[in-house]
């Protein structure tokens, strides 16, 4: 069923959109939400979130790029998710890590023009993603989009580790360097 048809089930208030998008992209979901959390339970609970929350905000809302908004719906609930537990239980894990390898080349999360930044800094990142060659965005996006570990990144591009580690250090270094160049305090 295509992504229109879909978002048409959800403003008809039909629950059968739930289904198609379950169907459509249950397992783009989980991936997602496991990459996060690394927990079945967690992950489950988080794909079904994005479900609920999907049919709390069609309508008004009428995504035109319906897999990148449920992508997005799933990544924050995910974060928040890891954020409460990493709260609870105060333990190092790989989401951990991931967070903290950009924790050099993007803004602190506190201040008072917090909000009215987040728009533009979405946008400078975007901005320079897009000119990113394709692989090098690609690794970027599966890593700190996506939380895909560096083996898998790796094993999907068909190169070694290495060549993904040193592809991200050099695109963070970059981001930071561009960020910087665009006024952006780190």
């Amino acid at each position: 069923m295509e992504d229109r048809d879909i978002i048409e089930l959800y403003w008809q208030r039909d629950q059968g959109a739930i289904r198609e998008t379950a169907s459509k992209y249950g397992g783009y979901l989980w991936n997602i939400t496991w990459n996060v959390l690394r927990s079945h339970g967690d992950a489950e609970e988080c794909v079904n979130d994005t479900y609920l929350r999907t049919w709390n905000a069609i309508p008004p809302a009428r995504p035109s790029a319906f897999r990148a908004w449920l992508g997005r719906v799933a990544r924050n609930l995910s974060l928040d998710r890891w954020k409460q537990l990493r709260a609870r239980k105060r333990g190092g894990d790989e989401m951990e890590l991931l967070l903290g390898e950009l924790d050099q080349c993007v803004p602190a999360a506190n201040g008072v023009e917090k909000n009215l930044e987040d728009q533009e800094i979405a946008n400078l990142i975007s901005a320079f993603l897009r000119g990113l060659p394709g692989e090098t965005r690609v690794m970027f996006l599966r890593r700190y989009w996506y939380g895909e570990s560096v083996a898998d990144i790796a094993e999907k591009q068909r190169c070694g580790q290495g060549k993904v580690k040193s592809s991200l250090f050099r695109t963070r270094n970059a981001l930071r360097a561009y960020l910087e160049q665009e006024g952006v305090a780190l």
